[in-house]
């Protein structure tokens, strides 16, 4: 199977509560008009980003309960949904994300605790 920009991404599985998210791109220029270098922005201690993709959630103990032979032996993990979706406009903390490269792009996994602010376009 070949790689395209539709498919890429659908062959990542976040794990957990992390959720995947690209750089959202900043202005280049301050408020007074100075234009800053490349670097600069990248280094802020808060960025922002859109949720590219989301894991399941926080994982849930199951019940201690005696095995028995009728029963069905299926996988039975449950989650607590993250309340971060895709699409959303997350605020984080850069020092709880891992930045990784996928494909020549750049991409940060970041764990749910470490976002500060959701921004969603559909009401709430």
């Amino acid at each position: 199977m070949e790689l395209t920009s539709d498919n890429k991404l659908k062959k990542l599985i976040i794990v957990g509560d992390r959720l995947l998210i690209k750089l959202k791109k900043s202005d280049q220029k301050t408020s007074s008009g100075l234009y800053l270098p490349p670097g600069v922005q990248e280094k802020e201690k808060i960025q922002q980003g859109y949720i590219i993709k989301a894991g399941p959630g926080y994982p849930i103990p199951l019940p201690v309960e005696e095995n028995e032979p009728w029963k069905d032996q299926g996988e039975g993990v449950k989650y607590i949904p993250l309340q971060a979706k895709e699409g959303d406009l997350a605020v984080f903390l850069l020092n709880g994300a891992y930045e990784v490269v996928y494909e020549g792009e750049k991409y940060f996994i970041v764990p749910q605790n470490a976002i500060l602010m959701l921004e969603r376009e559909e009401d709430l």
